[in-house]
């Protein structure tokens, strides 16, 4: 099986990682913070933070030649499980503005820290692309 990465322009060039990686039909979408171009986690709160770390990845999605329809499951890792619940309707607003009604299987998971210590969320998906 072949693989090929998928790196938007847009977003910060990657070192010692790929930002998707296409297998078969199947798109890896390695974790995206919510860093802006350049390299810094966007103000704001959770809320500002989950749409500009979605964004990374339906970019990196675009990027593979993929929509936002094509995610399978999505992995929402975030240091304030409590602040993300308290913002969930904002927070699902974003989604249906960004990606539509349709939700693929998620999973969301509460850690001490993540690589930018700014950053209050990570998202990573997986999206299967059909031949359209």
């Amino acid at each position: 099986m072949s693989k090929r990465t998928a790196n938007p322009e847009t977003l910060p060039a990657p070192s010692g990682y790929a930002h998707g990686i296409f297998a078969g039909n199947a798109v890896y979408l390695g974790g995206q913070p919510a860093l802006d171009r350049d390299m810094e986690i966007v103000p704001g709160g959770i809320a500002e933070q989950f749409r500009q770390a979605f964004s990374n990845v339906l970019a990196t999605l675009a990027e593979a030649g993929g929509q936002p329809e094509d995610l399978v499951s999505v992995t929402i890792y975030l240091t304030d499980v409590d602040d993300y619940i308290a913002n969930g309707k904002k927070i699902g607003r974003i989604w249906r503005e960004m990606a539509g009604a349709e939700y693929p299987a998620m999973a969301g998971i509460g850690v001490t820290r993540l690589w930018q210590k700014e950053a209050m969320i990570e998202i990573q998906g997986i999206a299967v692309i059909q031949d359209r």
